[in-house]
């Protein structure tokens, strides 16, 4: 039996997964005063992060939507 291949981001419940890319991530560790080492982390064998094509030391950035407010979240790729 062929397996279907699912897109994970059709799917409603989950949210906008972006990388960003080295200026984004730099910019983004001066305005939080931090390391690589002090985001939440992503696993690389993670589904989404198998999609992305994300690699150890990527950052994600996450979008979630609730109730018309937008919160961005973070992790780094291990």
């Amino acid at each position: 039996m062929e397996e279907k291949e699912v897109n994970i981001f059709e799917s409603h419940i989950v949210p906008r997964h972006e990388l960003l890319n080295d200026e984004e991530k730099a910019i983004l560790l001066n305005e939080l005063n931090a390391g690589l080492n002090q985001l939440p982390k992503m696993n690389a064998d993670d589904a989404v992060s198998k999609k992305l094509g994300a690699k150890k030391g990527d950052v994600v950035r996450i979008t979630r939507v609730s109730e018309g407010e937008t919160t961005l979240y973070y992790r780094v790729v291990v």
